[in-house]
């Protein structure tokens, strides 16, 4: 949990905890709508993962008449405004962080959420948080639906509790582990039929003109390849390959960038890092003849906008959101030493000095990257 003063979480773990009681009793007294509300706050990458799965909702015989409604991350609003507007009939964003120290904004969202009177409401995480489940009790639903998860979000003490908002569980097989094969398990239980839906998609025009595009961040400065190790493989794509390379990410990554930049020839690369909107991010991937990345949402978009793809990988979520299993169509290449310590949710057991990516990053060298490029150009 990101809680930044903690007296304040310790007076809104009142509104967390046990305002939704209180709502669910008052809830008793009004007539329930077809209203639904999806819950989906994650990052970008969850997003896409999760995406084509409202468009079923929205179509399904069992919700085709309700109401649906999108409480998600403001990061992809966007995106999300942009494509899946048909499908969504009041999108609601929120910094779902923004909740855990902030009395006042929690109970004027969950009094919005209650007025909104949802008749079902859909809370479609596996790692669950505090918030998450709040915002989906205040509701004063009766027919709440979740995982029944785990402890990686949320205190285990918390959990407890707010384990008692949902009607029903699903627990999860032991054999899913990918993140888009869990929201399809969740679904189908939801929908009550199986969903012939095995790859992701978002519409782009095809257009392979627009060469390579490189992603040298990934939102976490040690989750990410040595800048060093992108610098030399750019001078080896230019030796390669024709083709304009695009550098591509978020305002955080600038720096890498201007880096890069710096120590190539005047326009080896065009650094777009910070300079895109999102809509726009999706076009030049869709666009691209090769994306290479950290695992970050540049590569589910890339299997999204059917684009070929590298992803440099390490193991704190391996398996969880790549490698892809290997029914995926233009499923990302992915590169990564594997390590005992894989699976550690990027609870990393070495000491390693902040400036220095973590070890299962570093371990992945230039030529295996290499390797793996050179047949896709």
């Amino acid at each position: 949990m990101n809680i930044k003063n903690r007296n304040l979480f310790r007076i809104n773990r009142i509104f967390l905890l046990r305002l939704p009681r209180l709502f669910r009793f008052f809830a008793k007294f009004r007539k329930t709508q077809k209203r639904l509300l999806i819950i989906k706050t994650d990052a970008i990458g969850d997003y896409m993962l999760f995406r084509n799965f409202i468009e079923i909702v929205k179509r399904s015989a069992l919700y085709n008449d309700y109401q649906i409604d999108l409480l998600g991350n403001v990061l992809w609003q966007d995106l999300a405004v942009r494509y899946d507007a048909a499908f969504v009939d009041e999108f609601i964003f929120v910094m779902a962080n923004d909740y855990y120290d902030s009395p006042l904004k929690t109970l004027k969202l969950g009094w919005r959420l209650f007025k909104n009177n949802y008749s079902v409401v859909l809370q479609s995480t596996y790692s669950r948080t505090l918030v998450n489940d709040s915002l989906a009790a205040l509701t004063g639903s009766r027919q709440i639906m979740g995982f029944e998860g785990d402890s990686i979000s949320i205190p285990a003490r918390y959990k407890i509790k707010t384990d008692k908002f949902y009607k029903e569980q699903f627990v999860l097989p032991q054999h899913i582990n990918f993140e888009f094969e869990r929201s399809k398990f969740f679904f189908e239980n939801v929908l009550g039929e199986s969903l012939a839906i095995n790859s992701l998609f978002i519409p782009v025009e095809k257009n392979d003109s627009n060469g390579i595009v490189i992603f040298p961040g990934a939102g976490i400065f040690k989750r990410s390849w040595r800048k060093e190790d992108f610098l030399a493989l750019i001078k080896m794509l230019k030796q390669h390959s024709p083709r304009q390379i695009y550098l591509a990410g978020g305002p955080g990554d600038v720096q890498i960038g201007n880096y890069l930049e710096e120590n190539l020839p005047l326009q080896s690369v065009n650094n777009l890092i910070g300079k895109t909107t999102l809509p726009q991010l999706i076009e030049l991937i869709g666009s691209a003849a090769l994306v290479i990345a950290n695992e970050t949402s540049a590569i589910h978009i890339a299997v999204a906008t059917k684009t070929p793809s590298v992803c440099i990988l390490g193991g704190g979520h391996f398996e969880r959101f790549a490698p892809y299993p290997a029914y995926f169509e233009n499923r990302p290449v992915c590169v990564y030493q594997k390590m005992e310590c894989y699976y550690c949710n990027w609870n990393c057991i070495f000491e390693t000095a902040e400036t220095e990516p973590y070890p299962c990053i570093d371990k992945v060298n230039l030529a295996n990257v290499w390797q793996a490029v050179l047949p896709l150009l």
